[in-house]
């Protein structure tokens, strides 16, 4: 099978021979059309992979796309970094946005280098299923009925007297049976599933082959059926929550499709401008916690006209919202696009369409600080506030034009909550100065 990586916006040239940045036809051809069975990318795939006579670009849908003989890691473009390091920054967003526990040392460690974004999920994911595993598997009671010889539990009297009624051997019996079989169960096992399918490195395989037969006794249960709404957690099983979530990562159960098709190939891909949004806005909410501002993501919802006979049009939805008790203190909403320099254009980039959509907010939601966040890049200057304006005939509503460096993820919550003190004209946010 032929591996590929490249990132957000870059080209592969389809020709026939080696080399990293280059792919044959007929692999080009799979992975367009496992591009197509995404969901994400649009009825022809192009939102995922444009693909044309002499090469394929890559779009804004970072991941990974499987076909039966190519596989394709796409990276989002992170200034400063290579593909290691991007890669490590993307599994690190990804465990903020799904609540997952990702300590950074083992992916840096020199044996997972060569390890794409899938191995490397798939090997984490086995990585907490054994320690897992090596507990128990959760168990709950389960009822069941059965006409047995002896009783046991208790007897079906209607079942008894009516249809066993000419079978007095049997007792009908209604009882309860501790089980593995649950509903938790039953997804990671669909997840252990749908990987063992997909995995390529040695050690990945030999390690779902040890966990299928861990959950033998366990249920198949299709993608589409899976049992979700059942699903218990509490003090006996709480350590399997973060099992749920990397399933739920795996299965496709969040903003992200997952999809595999016969003979087609499988998908794990994400929008960068939603991971974006949510991972900002969750890594806010950490940042500003205890400080007496609450983080609100895709809220409030509210409309921006109302027709004549009193129906709302127009639903709009901000990104992010601080707010203090029942009033809103700043609405930011992320773009995950490339900004250029201020010598180039003095306004960045900055889309007149974008700047119209935050000064609707700022009247919908009667809230006069704004702010446009895009991911930094070093031609635009330092990290922080790019630029500041007042809104014309609208007060003292001011809008902020800021950047956040992804490069290092240790610190990004002293700098995103620095980021929202800083800005120039918000007062009410000085105390959180770190």
């Amino acid at each position: 099978m032929i591996h590929r990586s490249l990132r957000e916006w870059d080209y592969l040239t389809v020709a026939e021979g080696g080399g990293e940045d280059v792919i044959p036809r007929l692999a080009a051809d799979s992975l367009v059309a496992a591009a197509r069975t995404a969901g994400v990318g649009g009825a022809d795939g192009e939102g995922i992979l444009v693909n044309g006579y002499h090469r394929i670009r890559a779009q804004q849908i970072v991941g990974v796309l499987v076909s039966p003989v190519a596989s394709l890691e796409i990276l989002p473009k992170i200034d400063s970094l290579g593909v290691g390091d991007i890669r490590d920054r993307l599994i690190h967003m990804l465990a903020r946005v799904f609540d997952l526990e990702i300590a950074s040392g083992p992916i840096t460690d020199l044996a997972w280098q060569q390890d794409d974004l899938l191995e490397i999920l798939i090997r984490l994911f086995c990585d907490r299923l054994f320690e897992a595993v090596h507990r128990g598997l959760p168990r709950r009671y389960i009822g069941q009925e059965a006409d047995l010889s002896a009783l046991r539990g208790r007897l079906d009297v209607k079942r008894q007297f009516t249809v066993l009624a000419v079978s007095p051997q049997k007792l009908a019996c209604r009882y309860e049976n501790l089980s593995s079989d649950i509903a938790l169960n039953q997804i990671v096992k669909a997840a252990v599933n749908l990987v063992s399918t997909i995995a390529r490195t040695p050690e990945n395989q030999r390690r779902l082959a040890e966990l299928s037969f861990a959950f033998s006794e366990v249920s198949v249960i299709p993608i589409t059926q899976l049992p979700w709404d059942r699903v218990i957690l509490d003090r006996t099983n709480i350590c399997w929550a973060a099992l749920l979530q990397f399933a739920k990562l795996l299965l496709g159960k969040r903003f992200q499709t997952t999809s595999t098709g016969a003979g087609r190939g499988f998908s794990l891909l994400f929008e960068m401008n939603t991971l974006f949004e949510e991972y900002i806005g969750r890594t806010l909410r950490r940042a500003l916690a205890g400080s007496g501002f609450d983080v609100r993501l895709q809220g409030p919802h509210d409309h921006a006209l109302v027709a004549d006979n009193g129906t709302n049009r127009f639903a709009t939805r901000p990104d992010i919202v601080v707010s203090r008790g029942a009033e809103l203190m700043l609405i930011i909403d992320t773009k995950w696009k490339r900004l250029t320099g201020a010598i180039d254009d003095p306004r960045r980039g900055v889309g007149q369409a974008d700047v119209y959509q935050m000064m609707a907010y700022s009247q919908v939601y009667r809230c006069s600080r704004l702010m446009l966040l895009y991911p930094h890049y070093e031609e635009i200057g330092p990290e922080g506030v790019l630029d500041a304006y007042s809104i014309r005939g609208m007060g003292d509503s001011r809008l902020i034009v800021a950047s956040i460096a992804l490069a290092n993820l240790a610190d990004i919550g002293d700098r995103l909550r620095a980021l929202v003190c800083s800005a120039k004209g918000m007062g009410p946010f000085q105390s959180l100065a770190v």
